[in-house]
Protein backbone atom coordinates (compact mmCIF):
# COMPACT_ATOMS: atom_id res chain seq x y z
CA UNK A 1 0.00 0.00 0.00
CA UNK A 2 1.90 3.45 -1.34
CA UNK A 3 -0.92 5.75 -1.28
CA UNK A 4 -0.63 7.71 1.79
CA UNK A 5 -4.62 8.90 1.71
CA UNK A 6 -5.11 5.37 1.74
CA UNK A 7 -2.93 4.12 4.78
CA UNK A 8 -3.85 6.96 6.19
CA UNK A 9 -7.42 6.26 6.70
CA UNK A 10 -7.16 2.49 7.40
CA UNK A 11 -4.66 3.55 10.34
CA UNK A 12 -7.53 5.96 11.53
CA UNK A 13 -10.11 3.51 11.64
CA UNK A 14 -7.86 0.71 13.31
CA UNK A 15 -7.01 3.05 16.18
CA UNK A 16 -11.06 2.68 17.34
CA UNK A 17 -10.28 -1.00 17.32
CA UNK A 18 -7.07 -1.83 19.17
CA UNK A 19 -6.22 -1.01 22.84
CA UNK A 20 -5.22 2.38 23.89
CA UNK A 21 -1.74 0.93 24.27
CA UNK A 22 -1.28 -0.45 21.53
CA UNK A 23 1.83 0.09 19.03
CA UNK A 24 0.44 0.86 15.67
CA UNK A 25 3.23 0.21 13.18
CA UNK A 26 3.35 0.61 9.37
CA UNK A 27 5.62 -1.70 7.05
CA UNK A 28 5.79 1.28 4.67
CA UNK A 29 9.43 1.49 2.52
CA UNK A 30 9.45 5.23 1.88
CA UNK A 31 5.94 7.11 3.34
CA UNK A 32 6.11 9.56 5.97
CA UNK A 33 5.32 8.23 9.70
CA UNK A 34 5.00 11.50 10.82
CA UNK A 35 2.03 12.33 8.16
CA UNK A 36 0.25 9.24 9.11
CA UNK A 37 0.60 8.98 12.41
CA UNK A 38 -0.83 12.98 12.50
CA UNK A 39 -4.33 11.34 11.93
CA UNK A 40 -3.97 8.91 14.84
CA UNK A 41 -6.40 10.43 18.41
CA UNK A 42 -2.67 9.35 19.99
CA UNK A 43 0.59 9.84 17.39
CA UNK A 44 2.86 8.97 19.79
CA UNK A 45 2.18 5.54 19.59
CA UNK A 46 2.89 5.91 15.85
CA UNK A 47 6.01 4.25 14.42
CA UNK A 48 7.55 2.57 11.42
CA UNK A 49 8.94 -0.93 11.47
CA UNK A 50 10.21 -1.66 7.40
CA UNK A 51 10.70 -5.48 7.48
CA UNK A 52 12.55 -6.47 4.14
CA UNK A 53 11.56 -9.42 1.78
CA UNK A 54 11.31 -12.24 2.66
CA UNK A 55 11.33 -11.13 6.37
CA UNK A 56 11.41 -14.76 7.61
CA UNK A 57 15.65 -14.48 6.21
CA UNK A 58 15.92 -11.12 5.85
CA UNK A 59 17.98 -9.78 9.74
CA UNK A 60 17.53 -6.40 8.99
CA UNK A 61 14.29 -4.35 10.09
CA UNK A 62 14.48 -0.51 9.75
CA UNK A 63 12.71 1.26 13.07
CA UNK A 64 11.58 4.83 12.16
CA UNK A 65 9.93 6.86 15.09
CA UNK A 66 8.28 9.58 13.85
CA UNK A 67 8.42 13.54 15.59
CA UNK A 68 5.29 12.27 17.14
CA UNK A 69 6.50 9.03 18.50
CA UNK A 70 7.75 8.38 22.37
CA UNK A 71 10.85 7.13 23.39
CA UNK A 72 9.04 4.15 25.57
CA UNK A 73 7.43 3.54 22.14
CA UNK A 74 10.18 3.23 20.60
CA UNK A 75 12.39 1.74 23.21
CA UNK A 76 9.35 -0.81 23.48
CA UNK A 77 9.88 -1.65 19.74
CA UNK A 78 13.44 -2.27 19.54
CA UNK A 79 13.46 -4.62 22.41
CA UNK A 80 10.64 -6.40 20.83
CA UNK A 81 12.16 -6.50 17.53
CA UNK A 82 15.19 -7.61 18.74
CA UNK A 83 14.03 -10.74 20.99
CA UNK A 84 12.71 -11.97 17.43
CA UNK A 85 16.47 -12.06 16.83
CA UNK A 86 16.24 -9.61 13.66
CA UNK A 87 18.99 -6.74 13.64
CA UNK A 88 17.25 -3.14 14.02
CA UNK A 89 18.58 -0.18 12.28
CA UNK A 90 17.16 3.03 13.93
CA UNK A 91 16.42 5.83 11.00
CA UNK A 92 15.17 9.53 10.97
CA UNK A 93 11.81 9.75 9.35
CA UNK A 94 13.16 10.78 5.72
CA UNK A 95 12.31 9.75 2.50
CA UNK A 96 13.44 6.11 1.81
CA UNK A 97 14.90 5.78 5.56
CA UNK A 98 18.30 3.94 5.16
CA UNK A 99 18.27 1.25 2.70
CA UNK A 100 15.52 2.96 0.12
CA UNK A 101 17.84 6.15 0.09
CA UNK A 102 21.36 4.82 0.30
CA UNK A 103 20.34 1.83 -2.62
CA UNK A 104 19.22 4.49 -5.40
CA UNK A 105 22.49 4.43 -6.80
CA UNK A 106 22.59 0.76 -7.17
CA UNK A 107 19.50 0.86 -9.64
CA UNK A 108 19.76 4.33 -10.96
CA UNK A 109 23.46 4.47 -11.36
CA UNK A 110 22.85 1.11 -13.53
CA UNK A 111 20.29 2.51 -15.35
CA UNK A 112 22.46 5.45 -16.76
CA UNK A 113 25.30 3.71 -17.84
CA UNK A 114 22.75 0.95 -19.95
CA UNK A 115 21.30 4.26 -20.93
CA UNK A 116 24.61 5.78 -22.14
CA UNK A 117 25.20 2.83 -24.45
CA UNK A 118 28.28 2.07 -21.83
CA UNK A 119 27.12 -1.90 -21.07
CA UNK A 120 24.43 -3.89 -21.08
CA UNK A 121 22.16 -5.49 -18.41
CA UNK A 122 24.23 -8.67 -18.29
CA UNK A 123 27.14 -6.96 -18.31
CA UNK A 124 26.73 -4.79 -15.63
CA UNK A 125 25.00 -7.74 -13.64
CA UNK A 126 28.31 -9.55 -14.18
CA UNK A 127 30.65 -6.40 -13.00
CA UNK A 128 28.69 -5.96 -10.23
CA UNK A 129 28.54 -9.61 -9.14
CA UNK A 130 31.96 -11.00 -10.65
CA UNK A 131 33.90 -7.73 -9.35
CA UNK A 132 31.88 -6.20 -6.17
CA UNK A 133 30.98 -9.15 -4.50
CA UNK A 134 27.44 -8.49 -4.99
CA UNK A 135 24.91 -11.46 -4.49
CA UNK A 136 22.83 -10.37 -7.21
CA UNK A 137 23.30 -7.57 -10.09
CA UNK A 138 21.06 -4.42 -10.23
CA UNK A 139 18.81 -5.49 -12.81
CA UNK A 140 18.16 -9.01 -11.83
CA UNK A 141 17.47 -7.23 -8.66
CA UNK A 142 15.07 -4.96 -10.34
CA UNK A 143 13.57 -7.68 -11.70
CA UNK A 144 12.76 -9.65 -8.62
CA UNK A 145 11.93 -6.54 -6.80
CA UNK A 146 9.26 -5.93 -9.44
CA UNK A 147 10.24 -2.94 -11.94
CA UNK A 148 6.54 -1.35 -10.98
CA UNK A 149 7.02 -1.48 -7.46
CA UNK A 150 10.78 -0.16 -7.65
CA UNK A 151 10.23 2.05 -10.15
CA UNK A 152 7.47 3.59 -7.96
CA UNK A 153 9.99 3.95 -4.99
CA UNK A 154 12.50 5.94 -7.19
CA UNK A 155 9.75 7.96 -8.04
CA UNK A 156 8.34 8.66 -4.27
CA UNK A 157 11.83 9.02 -2.87
CA UNK A 158 12.64 11.47 -6.01
CA UNK A 159 9.76 13.75 -5.17
CA UNK A 160 9.61 13.70 -1.54
CA UNK A 161 13.73 15.23 -1.86
CA UNK A 162 11.96 17.79 -4.25
CA UNK A 163 13.04 16.30 -7.25
CA UNK A 164 16.56 16.31 -6.39
CA UNK A 165 18.68 14.85 -9.39
CA UNK A 166 20.27 12.42 -7.28
CA UNK A 167 17.02 10.56 -7.61
CA UNK A 168 15.88 11.01 -10.90
CA UNK A 169 13.74 8.03 -11.82
CA UNK A 170 14.65 6.28 -15.40
CA UNK A 171 12.13 6.12 -18.20
CA UNK A 172 13.62 2.84 -19.38
CA UNK A 173 12.48 1.12 -16.03
CA UNK A 174 9.02 3.55 -16.44
CA UNK A 175 8.69 2.00 -20.13
CA UNK A 176 9.69 -1.42 -19.04
CA UNK A 177 6.84 -0.80 -16.19
CA UNK A 178 4.49 0.12 -18.38
CA UNK A 179 4.84 -2.34 -21.24
CA UNK A 180 4.22 -5.46 -18.57
CA UNK A 181 7.62 -6.31 -18.38
CA UNK A 182 7.60 -6.74 -14.18
CA UNK A 183 10.30 -8.95 -14.02
CA UNK A 184 10.19 -12.49 -12.46
CA UNK A 185 6.43 -12.02 -11.70
CA UNK A 186 4.85 -11.63 -14.99
CA UNK A 187 7.83 -13.75 -16.68
CA UNK A 188 10.01 -10.57 -18.45
CA UNK A 189 11.81 -8.04 -17.30
CA UNK A 190 15.08 -6.68 -18.43
CA UNK A 191 15.87 -10.63 -18.57
CA UNK A 192 13.36 -13.50 -20.04
CA UNK A 193 12.35 -16.06 -17.56
CA UNK A 194 10.61 -17.74 -19.61
CA UNK A 195 11.06 -21.74 -20.58
CA UNK A 196 13.72 -22.28 -22.61
CA UNK A 197 14.77 -18.37 -22.71
CA UNK A 198 18.62 -17.76 -23.70
CA UNK A 199 20.29 -15.96 -21.36
CA UNK A 200 22.39 -12.89 -22.39
CA UNK A 201 26.37 -13.36 -22.48
CA UNK A 202 28.51 -10.08 -20.51
CA UNK A 203 31.42 -8.60 -21.59
CA UNK A 204 34.31 -9.77 -20.31
CA UNK A 205 36.54 -7.08 -20.74
CA UNK A 206 38.51 -6.11 -17.05
CA UNK A 207 38.51 -2.52 -17.60
CA UNK A 208 34.80 -2.37 -18.15
CA UNK A 209 34.07 -4.45 -15.44
CA UNK A 210 35.78 -2.55 -12.99
CA UNK A 211 35.08 0.79 -14.22
CA UNK A 212 31.02 -0.04 -13.97
CA UNK A 213 31.75 -1.11 -10.44
CA UNK A 214 33.61 1.89 -9.39
CA UNK A 215 31.12 4.13 -11.38
CA UNK A 216 28.23 2.38 -8.99
CA UNK A 217 30.39 1.80 -5.78
CA UNK A 218 31.19 5.33 -5.22
CA UNK A 219 27.88 7.02 -5.74
CA UNK A 220 26.45 4.14 -3.17
CA UNK A 221 29.17 5.54 -0.88
CA UNK A 222 28.68 8.94 -1.21
CA UNK A 223 24.60 8.21 -0.26
CA UNK A 224 25.95 6.42 2.92
CA UNK A 225 28.30 9.11 3.58
CA UNK A 226 25.56 11.86 3.29
CA UNK A 227 23.43 9.81 5.19
CA UNK A 228 25.73 9.52 8.13
CA UNK A 229 26.02 13.60 7.77
CA UNK A 230 22.74 14.32 7.64
CA UNK A 231 22.15 12.00 10.90
CA UNK A 232 19.76 10.06 8.87
CA UNK A 233 21.31 7.25 11.08
CA UNK A 234 24.41 5.68 12.64
CA UNK A 235 27.39 4.63 10.99
CA UNK A 236 26.95 1.37 12.93
CA UNK A 237 23.35 1.48 11.25
CA UNK A 238 24.12 2.66 8.14
CA UNK A 239 26.54 -0.62 7.35
CA UNK A 240 24.30 -2.83 9.41
CA UNK A 241 21.03 -1.82 7.06
CA UNK A 242 23.13 -2.56 3.73
CA UNK A 243 24.85 -5.69 4.37
CA UNK A 244 22.01 -7.51 6.41
CA UNK A 245 18.81 -5.42 4.60
CA UNK A 246 20.12 -5.94 0.92
CA UNK A 247 23.29 -8.41 1.52
CA UNK A 248 25.78 -5.51 0.40
CA UNK A 249 29.03 -7.74 0.63
CA UNK A 250 30.79 -4.96 2.76
CA UNK A 251 29.29 -1.74 4.76
CA UNK A 252 29.06 1.16 2.53
CA UNK A 253 31.31 3.09 5.02
CA UNK A 254 33.48 0.42 5.72
CA UNK A 255 34.23 -0.01 1.91
CA UNK A 256 35.24 3.58 1.69
CA UNK A 257 37.68 3.16 4.46
CA UNK A 258 38.98 1.07 2.63
CA UNK A 259 39.47 2.00 -0.54
CA UNK A 260 40.30 5.12 0.89
CA UNK A 261 38.61 8.67 1.30
CA UNK A 262 41.34 9.80 -1.54
CA UNK A 263 39.79 7.21 -3.78
CA UNK A 264 36.11 8.36 -3.40
CA UNK A 265 36.67 11.99 -4.07
CA UNK A 266 38.91 11.19 -6.85
CA UNK A 267 36.26 9.14 -8.32
CA UNK A 268 33.45 11.19 -7.73
CA UNK A 269 34.91 14.30 -9.85
CA UNK A 270 36.04 11.68 -11.97
CA UNK A 271 31.74 10.82 -12.17
CA UNK A 272 31.14 14.81 -12.44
Amino acid sequence: MRDIEVKKKVFQELEGYVSDTCIIASNTSSLSIASIASVLKNPSRCIGIHFFNPAPLMKLVEVIPAIQTSSQVLATSQTTIENWKKVVAVAKDTPGFIVNRVARPFYGEALRIYEEGIADFATIDHALKSVGGFKMGSFELMDFIGNDVNYTVTHTVFEAFYNDPRYKPSFTQKRFAEAGYLGRKSGKGFYDYSQGAILPVPENNPALLNSILDRILVMLINEAADALFLNIASAKDIDAAMTKGVNYPKGLLAWADEKSIDWCVKQLRYAL
